[in-house]
């Protein structure tokens, strides 16, 4: 460093309004002055696929002439290609003052696009506030909330075969409610790849006795991890919240219809292909884009019948469909789902990707678990599937606090 340089700088990130509002504070600007700023120092990028060279033209001169960004393939000046995406970028002052241009045009459905941009925006500025299921719920603002593994499978990846029997399984459920489980995720068919497929009767006879044990004890949200509207049925007669759904809703044309008859809560995650065929060298376009594009699909499908915005999920599903690039890809851009306005629950817990990193047996992937954890917490998860209760609660208090700050 040079012993003339003088002045003392930070380089800032600031992330959202509340951080805008205090580091201006700090200098002691105008409470009015602050109001009038802090939009200016927040920044944001945003893509839109798959529109015409004359609305991204637009969409363009538009963010321009305010001083913001944006990029289009290079064939849409010309309009020698028919269709290109966009990334446009600029503080949120920027943008919102794009949105009211868009707005006030009346062709080429640039007065639409701008609304679509208004909801995206809105929604990934928002933070969840309470998810229902039947008759309870939970404050998403409080903190993360902690969703226990208890599979009652001879098969599942981990802990296949531990809980398989009711004496072990009912042990299980008090000691993860104990250490700390607000939701106990209950699984009678593994979803591993390959795994041999259940029947409907075996499924049942495998959950229903700890969904009925419980339901009594009335401690902790109970989710049902199936497929089967019939399964779900059964399960929500006996007591159980939500339906933990890894097809989101399109394995069982049934699904959505059982769900929304309870008033039961959802669970809609993110899988390319199925069990049985997902590993089979998965390939995206565009990860997050073909997420999003897949789960909005399914959000219409639960909405439409019934199901409604406060009783809905979402999963990215680590290890359903992905290599670990892929995993990691999600993880890391986590953040991006809250475009879809919902609560984002993440399931990481042990699963191949840590032991591909760490090279690593599924009984030695705690502290890699934790590590995802954190990650996802801090990229917007508010609900964490995890296998070992005790441990991730304590990460997951210790990172509330650092988002919360």
């Amino acid at each position: 460093m040079s012993k003339s340089l003088t002045y003392n700088f930070r380089v800032m990130i600031i992330e959202n309004q509340k951080e805008a509002n205090h580091e201006l504070s700090t200098i002691g600007c105008d409470v009015e002055g602050i109001k009038i700023m802090r939009d200016k120092y927040t920044f944001y990028t945003i893509k839109i696929k798959d529109l015409s060279p004359t609305q991204v033209n637009i969409i363009k001169q538009e963010i321009l002439s305010l001083g913001g960004e944006a990029a289009t393939a290079r064939g849409a000046i010309d309009h020698s290609i028919k269709k290109s995406d966009t990334i446009i970028s600029g503080t949120l002052k920027q943008i919102e003052s794009l949105i009211n241009k868009l707005s006030s045009h009346k062709y080429f459905d640039l007065s639409k696009i701008g609304q679509a941009i208004k909801e995206a925006l809105r929604n990934f500025l928002a933070e969840p506030t309470l998810f229902k299921a039947r008759n309870l719920s939970i404050n998403l603002k409080k903190r993360t909330y902690i969703m226990g593994i208890l599979n009652v499978t001879p098969d599942s990846f981990y802990d296949g075969n531990k809980y398989y029997d009711y004496e072990n399984a009912i042990k299980r459920a008090d000691e993860l409610i104990s250490l700390g489980a607000d939701i106990i995720d209950i699984g009678g068919e593994s979803s591993r790849p390959r795994a041999k497929l259940v029947s409907e009767k075996e499924e049942i006879q495998r959950i229903l006795p700890v969904v009925k044990y419980l339901a009594k004890k009335k401690k902790c949200l109970i989710s049902i991890d199936t497929q089967k509207s019939k399964v779900a049925e059964k399960a929500l007669i006996a007591g159980a919240h939500i339906i933990n759904d890894i097809s989101a809703l399109n394995f069982d044309s049934k699904m959505a219809k059982t769900i929304a008859r309870y008033n039961a809560g959802v669970i809609l995650m993110h899988m390319q292909g199925s069990p049985k065929t997902m590993q089979n060298n998965p390939l995206y376009k565009d990860l997050i884009f073909e997420v999003i594009s897949y789960l909005k699909k399914s959000i219409e499908i639960a909405e439409k019948t019934g199901i409604l915005s406060d009783q809905i999920i979402v999963d990215p599903g680590f290890g359903f469909g992905k290599t670990i690039t892929h995993n990691l890809t999600l993880l890391k851009k986590l953040k991006e789902l809250k475009i879809l306005g919902y609560p984002i629950l993440a399931g990481t817990s042990r699963k191949s990707m840590i032991g591909n990193i760490l090279n690593l047996p599924v009984d030695k992937r705690l502290m890699g678990t934790a590590a995802t954890v954190v990650l996802a917490i801090l990229n917007g998860a508010n609900i964490i599937r995890v296998h070992d209760v005790e441990e991730m609660r304590e990460v997951a208090k210790t990172t509330d606090l650092i988002v919360r700050v």
